[in-house]
């Protein structure tokens, strides 16, 4: 699709973790890097800690802002007691995107082998918003955005890609 123009989407960039900060925030600046160079805006980001109702919180508010148009999230996506991130996610989302994590497996599958299998990365879409948990290793979210998000999110990937069905979904709030 070489002859649409690009669109730059403004994402909003979640790093969840007990443990970083500002300073040390590797996976949060490997995506707002990625997202940057590609064209799109960073519209928020913030470091919360593994619970559950405040990740929750800020990604329905998040949802809630015109200005965002997608969510990317890193970190809380294992197996551990205290990973709720896909959780805090699934208590937001409108449609779950199935596919995404089946295809970051197989990503990730090329590179960790069976490691693969312990990660619960997800994506949905909630109040017009792509939600994306991806998890909190800067090479994750690498593979994430290189193989997968670079794609979706640009309007001239075809045969299909998220930004050109974004203005359709919220259709059914329209609806009378």
């Amino acid at each position: 699709m070489t002859d649409r123009t690009f669109l730059p989407c403004r994402i909003a960039v979640l790093t969840v973790s007990d443990t970083r900060t500002a300073d040390d925030d590797r996976s949060g600046d490997t995506l707002v890097d990625r997202l940057t160079t590609a064209g799109h805006a960073l519209a928020d980001r913030a470091i919360l800690p593994d619970e559950r109702a405040e990740i929750a919180d800020r990604l329905r508010a998040w949802c809630a802002d015109p200005d965002i148009d997608v969510v990317i999230s890193t970190g809380g996506t294992g197996l551990t007691g205290r990973d709720v991130t896909v959780e805090a996610h699934r208590d937001v989302y409108e449609k779950e995107i199935d596919a995404f994590g089946t295809v970051f497996t197989m990503v990730s599958w090329k590179k960790i082998g069976t490691s693969a299998i312990q990660s619960r990365a997800c994506a949905g879409v909630a109040k017009g918003t792509y939600l994306f948990a991806l998890p909190g290793s800067p090479s994750a979210c690498r593979d994430a955005w290189d193989e997968i998000l670079v794609h979706q999110l640009d309007l001239r990937h075809g045969p299909c890609n998220f930004v050109e069905i974004m203005p359709r979904l919220d259709e059914h709030l329209r609806r009378k």
